[in-house]
C-alpha cells in the first residue's frame, strides 16, 4: 500500500478532530502465550490504517491546534544486539517511506513529549481508541494509558476516537478494493485445493494444511482470521475451529476462510459433498441458499437500507425452504437460519464500520452470507460471498470461486 493512502487517512482523521485535540494510537505488543513464549505480534488495525508501519511498540501521535496540525511516529531505535535475537528493525528512512510521517522520534521520549504537549495549554481533549469486544476483557494499552492520564491530568477530556475511525473505514479506497481482489484470487486457489484434496477418512486438519500450503505459496504467511474447516456434524458449530474431526463418506465439508493481502482480508464460505456428488437433499438445500444469494446480488445497490440486507436474505431463504417443503411455517425460520447474512470486511474479517449506517453507498464491501442448518437431515452449510457496491449496483468479488452445484462437482471430478 503506498504511503499516500495512509497520509490521506490521517488527514481525514484530522478533519474529524476538533481544535485543541491530540490523538494517540498504539501499534500494541505481542501477548504472552505461556512461560516466556509469546504469540505472534499483530498490529492494532486502527493504528495500522493510519500509520502504515506494521511493527510492535510503535506509537502514532496526531495533534491539532488553532495554528497547526502535527504528526509524530514513535519508533524503536536500531539495536544490533536486540535485532540479533528478535529480528530486523526498520530504519528511519524505511519508516518514512512506508508511512509518510516525517517527524520520527524514539519511544523512550514518548511520555516526556506527551507531558510537554499537554502542559503547553493548547490541548484540551485526548482522543484514544477505547474499544473492547467484551466488558470483561483486561485493559489494553489505550485503556491503561487513559487511566494514567486521568490521574495525571484530571482536567483533560478523554474522548473515544472509535466512532470517527469507523466512519473512515466504512468506504473502501480504490487501493483497498484492489487488495481485496488479489486476496480473493488467493482465497480461490486455497478453496479449490481443498476441494480437490478432500477424501473420506481425512481429518479436517489435513484440509487446513492444504489451505495453508497454497496461500503461503502466494505470500500470505499468516491469515488474519482463523479458518473454519469442518465436516459432518461439526458444521453445526458456526465458529468451529478445532480441525480434529474425521471426514465421513456421506459428509458435506464446510470451509469459511479468507486470505489477506496488504492487510485487507476476505471472508468466503463454500460447501461440498466429499463423495463428489450432491445427494437430492443436499442439492435441495444448497440450491435454496444459492438462489437466495443470486437474488441478493441482483437487487443490492446504493440507496438500499443496510439493515434490509439481513432482512431480505432471511425472507428469501425462508421462501426457498418453503418451496422445497422443509419449512411449513415461515415464523419458524430460525430453526434452519441461525445467523445474520451481512457483515463488512476489510482490515478486519468483521470490519469496524460506522454502526449508524443507513443506506448502502458505493465503495462498501460486505458479505452476503446464506446459512442453512438442517439437523434432522444432518446437513449444515453456508454460502458466503463478498459484495462490492458500485455506483449502480454491486459486484460479487468472490464470484469466480466455484459456487454452483455444477461448478463444484466439476472441480470435484478432476
Amino acid at each position: 500500500m503506498d504511503k499516500s493512502f495512509f497520509m490521506n487517512n490521517r488527514q481525514r482523521l484530522f478533519n474529524e478532530m476538533p481544535e485543541g485535540s491530540m490523538a494517540i494510537l498504539f501499534a500494541g505488543e505481542a501477548h504472552r502465550k505461556s512461560a516466556d513464549m509469546y504469540h505472534q505480534f499483530f498490529s492494532d488495525r486502527n493504528y495500522l490504517y493510519l500509520a502504515g508501519v506494521d511493527y510492535e511498540g510503535f506509537i502514532l501521535v496526531l495533534t491539532k491546534t488553532a495554528s497547526s496540525i502535527q504528526e509524530r511516529l514513535y519508533i524503536l531505535p536500531k539495536d544490533q544486539f536486540k535485532e540479533r535475537w528478535n529480528g530486523y528493525r526498520y530504519s528511519t528512512d524505511e519508516v518514512r517511506g512506508l508511512s509518510g510521517v516525517e517527524n520520527l522520534r524514539y519511544v523512550d521520549s514518548f511520555e516526556d513529549d506527551i507531558f510537554r504537549t499537554i502542559n503547553s495549554g493548547q490541548i484540551k481533549e485526548l482522543w484514544l481508541d477505547l474499544f473492547k469486544n467484551r466488558h470483561t476483557e483486561p485493559h489494553d494499552i489505550s485503556h491503561t494509558f487513559a487511566n494514567k492520564v486521568r490521574c495525571s491530568y484530571p482536567w483533560l477530556t478523554i474522548a473515544n476516537m472509535l466512532p470517527a475511525l469507523r466512519k473512515l473505514r466504512t468506504i473502501k479506497a480504490p487501493c483497498e478494493i484492489e487488495a481485496l481482489k488479489h486476496s480473493e484470487e488467493i482465497t480461490k486457489d486455497g478453496i479449490i485445493a481443498m476441494m480437490k484434496a478432500a477424501k473420506p477418512g481425512m481429518y479436517e486438519y489435513e484440509l487446513k494444511a492444504e489451505f495453508d500450503r497454497v496461500v503461503t505459496k502466494s505470500g500470505v504467511v499468516a491469515t488474519i482470521s482463523a479458518p473454519i474447516i469442518s465436516a459432518g456434524s461439526n458444521n453445526f458449530f458456526i465458529h468451529y475451529n478445532s480441525f480434529t474431526g474425521q471426514i465421513g463418506g456421506d459428509d458435506m465439508i464446510l470451509v469459511d476462510v479468507g486470505a489477506d493481502w496488504n492487510h485487507l482480508v476476505t471472508d468466503v464460505s463454500r460447501a461440498w459433498p466429499v463423495s463428489g456428488k450432491f445427494t437430492d437433499k443436499q442439492a435441495a438445500l444448497y440450491n435454496a441458499a444459492y438462489d437466495t444469494s443470486n437474488y441478493m446480488f441482483e437487487i443490492i445497490k446504493p440507496g438500499m437500507p443496510m439493515k434490509a440486507v439481513d432482512e431480505t436474505i432471511r425472507k428469501v431463504c425462508t421462501d426457498e425452504l418453503m418451496k422445497i417443503g422443509l419449512l411449513k411455517n415461515p415464523a419458524e425460520s430460525s430453526k434452519y437460519i441461525w445467523h445474520g447474512g451481512a457483515h463488512h470486511i476489510g482490515w478486519d474479517v468483521h470490519d469496524m464500520v460506522d454502526t449508524a449506517i443507513g443506506d448502502i453507498k458505493p465503495g462498501m464491501v460486505f458479505c452476503v452470507d446464506v446459512g442453512i442448518y438442517c439437523e434432522e437431515w444432518g446437513i449444515g452449510f453456508r454460502l458466503e460471498d463478498n459484495c462490492l457496491i458500485t455506483d449502480t449496483g454491486c459486484v460479487n468479488l468472490s464470484g469466480d470461486i466455484p459456487r454452483s452445484i455444477e461448478e463444484i462437482e466439476a472441480v470435484l471430478a478432476k
